[in-house]
């Protein structure tokens, strides 16, 4: 285990709750992170902004973190917006090393027309809150980013809102919303990123490919 591996935090989905990432914990453990942290964001079924969600985000790091560690910010779903508020609005390009996010809604979806209470209005297509975070989407070349999806999503609709123009995109043959945290391929790719260095032969992982701005 390298003595330089930073720490992690896992930001959970809509309806979600930390208890979602416990097989994806359970992995990187196994494979000999010790310092992983997931945490509960309250209420987590968009009856708030994400901006308070990511303020809950952004406490959690003071009250966790020394100000001169840095960590892996992964984020699942509506968590990756979350993670993108406090990255792009609230100082947390400074603290993160690696940002991923695993099928997140990054130009919204359709989806969010299935509620009208704030959280969701704010992750339908062109909301005024996703313009305005990919009006500066070139912040997140500050960090080491990647973006996480599957074709097969039906959850984020259209589910190449996915992708963005920076960082590093990579699609795999999921074929659920839910199991991009529990499906082996997902785990596996995501512990390459962070810098695991397994196997790279795992079959139908599609290739990374950079996408310049």
């Amino acid at each position: 285990m390298s003595a330089s591996r930073s720490p992690i935090l896992l930001i959970h989905g809509i309806d979600d709750t930390a208890k979602i990432f416990q097989t994806l914990v359970n992995d990187l453990s196994d494979r000999g992170w010790q310092d992983i942290h997931a945490i509960d964001l309250t209420p987590n079924n968009g009856d708030v902004g994400l901006e308070e969600l990511a303020a809950q985000v952004q406490t959690y790091v003071e009250q966790t973190f020394p100000p001169s560690t840095q960590f892996d910010l992964v984020g699942f779903s509506m968590g990756g917006i979350v993670s993108r508020y406090y990255l792009q609005r609230l100082g947390g390009l400074e603290r993160v090393r690696r940002f991923v996010t695993l099928s997140s809604p990054h130009h919204g979806t359709w989806t969010g027309y299935l509620r009208s209470n704030p959280g969701s209005r704010q992750m339908r297509p062109n909301s005024e809150f996703l313009q305005d975070l990919n009006n500066t989407v070139d912040e997140l070349t500050a960090v080491e980013f990647t973006s996480v999806w599957t074709p097969f999503d039906l959850m984020i609709v259209p589910s190449s809102s996915s992708a963005l123009p920076v960082g590093t995109m990579m699609q795999l043959p999921v074929l659920a919303h839910p199991w991009m945290v529990s499906d082996p391929r997902a785990i596996a790719t995501l512990t390459n990123i962070l810098g695991e260095g397994i196997d790279d032969s795992i079959d139908d992982i599609a290739p990374s490919a950079e996408i310049s701005a």
